[in-house]
């Protein structure tokens, strides 16, 4: 199966219009959101082309392609009028050896991990958006995993998302440039610049 990952939408429905070109031209299977879909939250500005209601009628004719994990910006409110779920705070996903725990980052993250990382397991992957920000980083008992913003990029890094297939991960601009990849032990710097953190 191939996985689109995207996070932090916040309402934009001009880069979530660009997300799901991405995605038809990605040719994937299924597009996991991580959270943040409709609210653009207190401490972001407005972000482009700012219509919720655009977005949900965009992520509705999806909806039998999409899982989503709650974000801190994502409110019961907004359940009621998406038709796919969103309220949960995390996912697990096996794909191969992968064992990967979905989530928003506002809960668990680098700081605060699930308690099954307590435990070392092979192929375990943290994969949170909510810092807008991309980064692979591996450690000793898991690797952290972000795909950056769709609509609110931080730290100079690019309108993003990533690709998730046979075991191999892409991150890739809206346009769909590949600045990094990651397969095993060490992310590979492709066309990533030197600002982005990984």
């Amino acid at each position: 199966m191939k996985w689109m990952i995207a996070s932090d939408i916040h309402g934009s429905a001009f880069y979530c219009e660009k997300m799901l070109k991405a995605f038809k031209r990605e040719q994937a299977d299924k597009l996991l959101l991580l959270g943040d879909i409709l609210y653009h939250g207190p401490r972001n500005d407005l972000p482009e082309g700012y219509a919720p209601k655009k977005v949900i009628e965009m992520l509705n004719n999806i909806k039998e392609k999409i899982l989503c994990v709650r974000g801190n910006c994502d409110a019961e409110v907004d359940q009621m009028v998406l038709e796919f779920p969103i309220m949960a705070d995390y996912a697990m996903i096996t794909e191969g050896d992968l064992n990967i725990f979905a989530t928003h980052g506002h809960h668990f993250n680098e700081k605060k991990l699930p308690p099954m990382f307590e435990k070392t397991q092979e192929g375990l992957i943290l994969l949170h958006g909510h810092t807008h920000v991309p980064v692979c980083r591996v450690h000793e008992s898991y690797t952290y995993m972000n795909p950056g913003s769709v609509s609110i990029p931080k730290e100079n890094s690019e309108h993003s998302y990533m690709i998730l297939e046979n075991g191999a991960f892409w991150w890739k601009t809206l346009d769909g440039e590949t600045y990094l990849n990651f397969k095993g032990s060490k992310p590979e710097r492709g066309y990533c610049r030197e600002e982005y953190r990984y």
